[in-house]
């Protein structure tokens, strides 16, 4: 239970009594509580103000009505107070943030921001947006706003607009407040009783004035069993050690790209290519096994440095989570990456996580280096549109393919298996008809609104942007009969944007790429593919390798409803067949499904269901509101059409070499293998 604030001042005023209280409460007496009684409610001034004060009752021997009450109503958490002159930090930075972890099961965290040279007015910003192009209004968490001068005198800080707040003081302040965090997953921030996980741009405000200068962080109050590993700016720390870790980052951007694990957890590395790789896995050991985990990782991370030719790091590292319920995806960071993939079935599935990972590690070079101009720089308190996302995302998905094939994780007929999937889903959207792929990319702001997520409103970029990456693939290799390829698309970016720390100018960018490369011209193909909604001629791409594109309308299980998620959240339905046994059941649009037989729901509801049988019965847990019911549904049938690759009817050898080639990722002659 959280218990009603207690101001700065009064606070202030009670600490040297709620330290006699502590004391006592160690050695209780008839004369301490005498003294208690009499001296705890004098004022006396402190400079050290105390922190969140809760609710905790004294020992029952207690009698007297002053010490009853105070201890009934005020005492002191063991939460670290920092001032202008504590902690000491081995050096001074214009921006200093410490987080108390004291009230973790509470899911609070403690953050001071101490501005050692805070002269005249400064302003700080809450991010309303980060991991998601969604505005989420990370301010709406935080609470107990408050600013210390140098002497610990409170000063004035005024909340003036939405996530902005400005304070006046003289030389050193510290701004206090604390942030609920309890939304799991890669793409949020959690702190509980287990652990905490942070993606800090929800954690820690910033002036804008201090953004681009040093900033230091340190942990405070972790519980002694705690360990500590991020992706860049404070490393590892061992338990009962991390209190010790400072870590110092270049600037705010670069400290909210290193997020941070840290709790009792499971850590493995290994050395490769002149690189340290960390894998940390917050599970039970029961739950993965970690030995195939760690060789799927190694053959990931060689192929990807093979593949590009270049390492632009010392250390990269895997942050896991594998919940037993529903699961989230990944998000990628400039020197590592957050991974969430489901246990629910008692054993967490490496395949998927691999596919992840691929997709996730390719992303230090594709978005985090190699980044389009209309990203940056950041703009934290905006949406902030791109139309480059097709590319970003979605052709990071089918390298993520390539990776997997070159690392000998999923073989050719995976690989094809895969693409025609892909193909299958964009085609099924009856939006890829009216939305391009620059479209959806810039309507990424749009998925948090479940009806923008259905097929008839919106295709989506990670798919058409994947098929996208597939047909230039294949377009570079039959205008160089197979001397060039998507690799050296990516590795000529790479060279001329990123090395040079240069933006890519978007879709014009990737263009530019494709014509260097080739010698010849792609403005057709970027006009009608990617701008354009023209049909994809499919089989003149793959006639190059000695494939075919071959529909089929087979029959699938309905369950009369149709769902969309958005990322990392449980399905919501959005339309029921009506008379439909769905429809019959008591289903209706804006259900949240909860479970499934027996399990948590997770966004790949559809998917699943597409694999079942018509006639099959499901059981449904369903949330409408403050309403939960329970449903049971028998299975439907519908005609779907479904695509596949199939080898051409004339297959030569010449053919069967470009597709070796092109699934590996490799050049044939004259590249770069």
């Amino acid at each position: 239970m959280r218990e009603p604030k207690t101001s700065a001042v009064g606070a202030a005023y009670l600490s040297p009594a709620l330290q006699r209280l502590e004391r006592w409460e160690k050695n209780p007496s008839p004369a301490g509580t005498a003294l208690l009684a009499t001296e705890s409610l004098k004022p006396t001034r402190t400079d050290t103000p105390i922190h969140r004060p809760q609710a905790r009752c004294l020992h029952p021997t207690a009698s007297l009505l002053g010490a009853a009450f105070l201890a009934c109503t005020i005492s002191a958490r063991a939460v670290t107070p920092v001032t202008c002159s504590s902690p000491v930090s081995p050096q001074v930075e214009p921006a200093e943030y410490f987080v108390s972890l004291a009230d973790a099961p509470s899911h609070l965290a403690h953050v001071s921001i101490r501005l050692p040279n805070a002269n005249g007015s400064t302003v700080l910003n809450m991010p309303v947006w980060n991991a998601l192009y969604q505005v989420r209004n990370f301010a709406a968490e935080m609470e107990n706003v408050q600013a210390h001068d140098a002497n610990g005198v409170p000063v004035p800080i005024v909340n003036r607009k939405t996530s902005e707040w400005q304070v006046s003081s003289g030389g050193c302040v510290v701004v206090s407040y604390d942030v609920h965090l309890d939304n799991p997953g890669p793409f949020g921030s959690q702190l509980n009783a287990e652990h905490g996980f942070f993606n800090w741009a929800m954690v820690l405000m910033y002036s804008p004035g201090l953004r681009a200068k040093p900033a230091s962080i340190r942990l405070l109050d972790v519980p002694a069993g705690w360990a500590l590993r991020d992706t860049h700016v404070m490393g590892g720390a061992a338990a009962g050690k991390v209190q010790q870790a400072v870590g110092v980052a270049d600037n705010y951007d670069t400290l909210v790209d290193s997020p941070a694990e840290v709790g009792s957890f499971r850590e493995y590395s290994f050395e490769q290519d002149g690189a340290a790789y960390h894998i940390v896995v917050h599970a039970s050991p029961d739950d993965y096994d970690s030995g195939r985990l760690l060789d799927g990782l190694k053959r990931v991370t060689h192929a990807a440095v093979d593949w590009m030719q270049d390492r632009p790091y010392q250390e990269y590292t895997f942050l896991y989570h594998f919940p037993r319920g529903p699961a989230a995806g990944g998000m990628e960071h400039s020197y590592g990456t957050v991974i969430e993939a489901s246990a629910a079935s008692g054993k967490v599935d490496l395949g998927a996580v691999f596919d992840v990972s691929a997709h996730e590690f390719f992303h230090l070079w594709n978005v985090k280096r190699i980044r389009p101009q209309s990203l940056e720089p950041i703009d934290y308190q905006h949406e902030q549109g791109t139309r480059a996302l097709w590319f970003s995302e979605g052709v990071t998905s089918a390298v993520g393919d390539i990776l997997l094939a070159r690392a000998g994780l999923i073989d050719a007929q995976q690989y094809l298996s895969a693409t025609a999937r892909e193909i299958t889903e964009l085609e099924g959207r009856p939006a890829h008809a009216w939305q391009s792929a620059e479209e959806s990319s810039l309507d990424a702001w749009f998925e948090g609104n479940a009806f923008y997520r259905t097929p008839e409103r919106s295709i989506n970029y990670y798919n058409k942007g994947h098929i996208l990456g597939v047909l230039l693939d294949l377009r570079i290799r039959q205008m160089t009969h197979g001397t060039k390829s998507l690799r050296d698309l990516f590795q000529w970016i790479n060279q001329q944007y990123a090395k040079q720390h240069r933006y890519f100018p978007d879709s014009a960018g990737v263009q530019e790429a494709a014509e260097t490369v080739t010698g010849q011209s792609f403005a057709q193909f970027f006009s009608d593919y990617v701008a354009g909604v023209k049909p994809i001629p499919y089989n003149d791409a793959f006639a190059f390798v000695g494939l075919e594109l071959r529909s089929t309308s087979v029959s699938v299980a309905d369950p009369g409803f149709v769902t969309t998620s958005n990322i990392g959240g449980q399905p919501e339905v959005t339309s029921v067949v009506p008379g439909s046994e769905a429809a019959r059941a008591g289903l209706q649009p804006g259900d949240r499904i909860t479970d499934v037989d027996g399990r948590p729901a997770d966004p790949h509801l559809n998917r699943k269901l597409a694999r079942m049988q018509p006639g099959d019965v499901i059981k449904l847990r369903v949330a409408h509101g403050s309403k939960e019911q329970s449903l049971k549904i028998k299975l439907g049938s519908r005609q779907e059409q479904q695509y596949v690759l199939q080898d051409a009817a004339v297959l030569t050898p010449e053919q069967r070499a470009h597709r070796s080639a092109w699934i590996r990722g490799d050049n044939e002659t004259g590249g770069v293998p």
